[in-house]
């Protein structure tokens, strides 16, 4: 049997192999003292987390509840022996992130050998200081996490779920993962400023573009904590504001390295300090006058009395408090350590301003950090060939379109000349097919700043474009273009001319899907969570005294039900927009019969469909079966504790789904109406049943009598629309429409 693999591989794997093979045999003998560093970090760990760890960790987490919270909050253990698996769990992490260094130092010398270690010597007070500096920014912001992001956090969602009616009951290895991410996260994002600063000034990423790229760095930031911090917004700012001042600190530092590396005799903090001594002397008169006010007229006490009404035990105490000096004294040292602090501020900016002018680099720097984007069309001919050297084809397309977004096609002109010419005398291939020689229109009629011209520019780059997306069908289908649309199903084109007709639209259908979203998530989070858990427990039929306990074992899990919850809403409210937008185009191209009308019948009918399930699921089934399973759990005298995404996805399957499975016959009904036959439904229940199980598989939870819980309702919808197709269409005899083209494809 040929192998899967060539020889050129084969050989390379079992080179590889040999090489680590011989890489263990010597380090053997050392293998025992990482293996003791590996033991001394796991029992380290599991001795701390037994002795002080979980007792800390629980009391930050209540640290800023209100008694009345924090006397409902708990940590539990759902298994028997989960406590002691989680202990051993970190620990082993721990041991091995420990052995790790002791690993790479014994291996110092074959890592030399294979080339996988500096050749020159790095002095050791270089490596302590990055080590340092890095330990440093990393415990930095696992502190920040624990002592300030966190006791505000857990004090919010606590709060929250019991509004909610939500025992904030936690599970121990939920939350401390939770805690040991988010912290990661923390300590992770503190290394921002010895990462930025070394990928600068290595050159990997150049300074410029760490610069000019910052919006997209506050955008991801605030993003990022949008989806993972809860959504008031005082949690958010306090993830997002860090972190932005961290990355704007990250670019001081970042240019100051470079400029060293450039030239280290243009740096003169001192001088900086003098050009701009009036910026200084009202930065440390501003930073002292703050303080001194703040004490003086009142700041304190709005300080404290702000902090009281957000139930925190936080106080600004009087100054020289616990220094044992007078107020007025401590007053004086307080308002002269912010005046220092704002000069060193004021310091670092002057330095910073000053670099503009000095650096060397900043004139007559490496030619690849020119931007081409912040060029005019005479820039981008004048600018170094190394430039272009670098870019493929399709950031040189990038380029020029963006210049023709911004209406200026000679720049566009000049980018693709000037990529053509040096692709060209490097060797490559850019203008055999022809591109080069409509990129250089630009000495020709074709290639003008105006007119014609620039119908000559858009159609050099649709060739371009035009090549690169055959490139990829080619590579898709062996080489034979002319049946790259056989050979991926046949449906690419109609596919591309569909979503071609909705980009245009593609602002609305965003739109409507965010606005309906945030309606939904605000609703519930306003209260609307609250009042279905209360409405559902008052109709349950049993009586169970102390009535449904309801906990979550996840922090977040709560407002994560919530953000899923209002997705599925957001696609639900969306598909007839996008089904109005799509549906010419879907005519056009054969998936469909029927005028545009029709999509009123398809929302109208599906809509109804859903209402109406979800309103016979509301009133009779869901509280139904909720109300048999607590009265079964009740009989058999168990503890009813359910926790809340079960239920409320249960109370979800009952409501909506119901709504959800009326619409199957219907969505049938209605696909028959638009040309797909009845034949069609019939012969393809295999495919059919495959998919529902599929999706059931990934959207239920992973066990397979809840999967067949799933597909079984979805299939029995199924054979009943198409019983309801059969007597509709006479068994086939007399379909709605015709069928669509696409069938007989």
């Amino acid at each position: 049997m040929a192998s899967a693999l060539d020889e050129d591989t084969q050989q390379s794997l079992a080179a590889g192999r040999e090489s680590a093979k011989a890489f263990l045999r010597s380090i053997q003998k050392d293998l025992q003292k990482v293996f003791v560093v590996f033991l001394l970090g796991f029992l380290g760990t599991f001795w701390a987390l037994r002795t002080f760890v979980w007792e800390f960790l629980y009391t930050v987490t209540r640290s800023n509840m209100s008694p009345s919270v924090a006397a409902e909050a708990d940590v539990i253990a759902t298994t028997p022996f989960e406590v002691i698996l989680l202990q051993a769990k970190i620990g082993l992490i721990v041991g091995a992130i420990t052995a790790l260094p002791a690993l790479v130092y014994v291996s110092r010398t074959e890592l030399r050998a294979r080339g996988a270690w500096p050749q020159s010597p790095i002095p050791r007070w270089k490596l302590a200081g990055i080590a340092l500096l890095g330990f440093g920014l990393f415990g930095v912001g696992v502190a920040y996490g624990v002592y300030a992001f966190f006791p505000i956090m857990f004090s919010f969602l606590a709060g929250f779920g019991l509004e909610a009616g939500i025992q904030p009951t936690y599970s121990i290895v939920m939350w401390t993962e939770f805690i040991v991410f988010l912290s990661l996260s923390f300590g992770l994002a503190g290394q921002m400023p010895l990462l930025i600063t070394g990928l600068s000034y290595s050159g990997i990423v150049q300074y410029e573009t760490f610069r000019d790229k910052w919006r997209y760095a506050v955008v991801a930031i605030f993003v990022f904590g949008a989806v993972f911090s809860p959504p008031d917004p005082f949690t958010q700012l306090m993830w997002a504001f860090p972190l932005v001042a961290l990355y704007g600190f990250s670019l001081y530092l970042a240019k100051l390295v470079v400029t060293a590396q450039r030239s280290s005799d243009r740096i003169d903090v001192l001088g900086a300090a003098r050009n701009h001594w009036n910026v200084v002397g009202g930065a440390a008169v501003l930073g002292g006058g703050l303080v001194y006010a703040f004490y003086e007229y009142g700041g304190r006490a709005a300080a404290n009395g702000l902090l009281r009404l957000a139930n925190s035990d936080w106080r600004f105490l009087e100054p020289g408090t616990g220094f044992g000096v007078d107020p007025a004294t401590g007053l004086g040292i307080y308002a002269a350590a912010w005046a220092l602090a704002a000069i060193a501020v004021a310091t670092l900016w002057a330095v910073y301003a000053d670099l503009d002018t000095t650096s060397p680099g900043y004139q007559y720097g490496d030619p690849t950090a020119v931007d081409i984007a912040d060029l005019d069309a005479a820039g981008v001919r004048a600018a170094p060939d190394d430039v272009f050297a670098q870019m493929d084809e399709a950031e040189s397309l990038g380029l020029a379109q963006a210049a023709m977004d911004d209406d200026d096609p000679e720049k566009a002109q000049a980018i693709l000349d000037r990529y053509d010419a040096v692709a060209d005398a490097d060797g490559g291939d850019s203008g055999a097919d022809g591109s080069a020689d409509s990129g250089a229109g630009g000495s020709g009629g074709s290639g003008g700043a105006g007119g014609s011209g620039d119908d000559g520019l858009v159609g050099a780059m649709q060739d371009r474009t035009s090549r690169a997306s055959t490139t990829f069908l080619s590579e898709l289908t062996d080489g034979n273009e002319d049946e790259a649309e056989d050979d991926i199903g046949g449906y690419y084109t109609d596919l591309k001319f569909i979503f071609d007709s909705l980009r245009s639209r593609s602002f609305r259908l965003v739109a409507v899907f965010s606005a309906v979203m945030a309606a939904a998530f605000t609703w519930l989070y306003l209260g609307g969570l609250a009042a279905v858990r209360n409405d559902l427990e008052r109709r349950v039929p049993a009586q169970i005294e102390g009535g449904i306990n309801i906990i979550t074992l996840h922090p977040v899990e709560a407002l994560i039900f919530m953000v899923k919850f209002s997705l599925l809403l957001g696609v639900i409210a969306v598909f007839p927009v996008l089904l109005y937008y799509a549906w010419p185009a879907l005519r056009e191209r054969g998936f469909v019969a029927g005028r545009i009308y029709q999509v009123y019948l398809w929302a109208g009918a599906l809509g109804a469909g859903m209402i109406g399930g979800f309103a016979l699921g509301y009133a009779y089934i869901a509280p139904g079966l909720i109300g048999w399973l607590v009265t079964d759990a009740e009989l058999a005298n168990m503890v009813i504790t359910y926790q809340v995404s079960d239920f409320l996805w249960l109370v979800i399957y009952t409501t909506i789904g119901i709504g959800f499975l009326a619409d199957i016959p219907i969505a049938m009904l209605l696909l028959n109406n638009a040309g797909i036959p009845y034949r069609a439904f019939r012969e393809r229940w295999r495919e059919v049943l495959i998919g529902i199980m599929l999706v059931a598989a990934v959207f239920t939870p992973a066990d397979v009598v809840t999967m067949l819980l799933a597909t079984v309702p979805l299939m029995i919808a199924y054979g009943v629309g198409v019983g309801v197709l059969f007597v509709v269409t006479l068994g086939g005899r007399r379909d709605l429409s015709p069928p669509a083209e696409f069938v007989g494809r």
